[in-house]
């Protein structure tokens, strides 16, 4: 469930449309990522600059989500997706993951989806600090969906809910890319 429907205030402009070095918008960079790693089926919450979103995924093996209430924030992205993964009952948990960690790889994703079962609950931490992905079993989502507000999205839910932590720093940088100052070498709003 790749979360790519905010408008990027602080960024000045919709972080799905940064591009990497080589050009590719994080949008397409992240869904392919995911694909690679095992995600099945790959939806990609859309909505602020929906249509420009859409043009960079075509031809992508993904399943767009609009977020009609994405102004609101993370939460209503969190509840769309869920919302939208009940009709794929053979979906046992999702893999949150946001488009602003351009750090992020297969390999932690495929680490998070061995453990993939109905009562999961897994955060990827980087030297003991909380980050993304987060993988959410399918037994917990009525409570995400019921407490996912605002910029929050999960975090209430896994603030009562404390997940598993699970350590990443060996594999990748999970720093969350909110300014253009944080922006890594190469990298570029459109």
């Amino acid at each position: 469930m790749l979360l790519a429907a905010g408008a990027g205030r602080r960024m000045g402009g919709p972080k799905a449309l940064i591009r990497d070095p080589a050009g590719t918008p994080w949008v397409v960079r992240t869904a392919r990522m995911l694909g690679d790693a095992g995600c099945e089926p790959v939806l990609v919450m859309v909505g602020a600059s929906r249509d420009e979103v859409l043009a960079e995924l075509v031809g992508e093996p993904v399943v767009p989500v609009e977020v009609m209430g994405w102004r609101e924030g993370m939460g209503a992205s969190v509840r769309a997706g869920l919302q939208a993964l009940e009709h794929y009952p053979g979906t046992v948990a999702a893999l949150m993951v946001p488009v602003d960690v351009p750090g992020l790889n297969a390999a932690v994703v495929r680490r998070f989806l061995a453990a993939s079962d109905p009562d999961v609950l897994d955060r990827a931490v980087y030297d003991g600090t909380p980050g993304h992905p987060v993988l959410l079993g399918r037994n917990h989502w009525p409570g995400i969906v019921a407490t996912a507000v605002g910029d929050k999205g999960a975090r209430t839910y896994l603030q009562a809910h404390p997940p598993r932590e699970i350590e990443c720093a060996e594999l990748a940088d999970g720093a969350d890319v909110d300014t253009v100052e944080q922006l890594p070498p190469g990298h570029q709003r459109r």
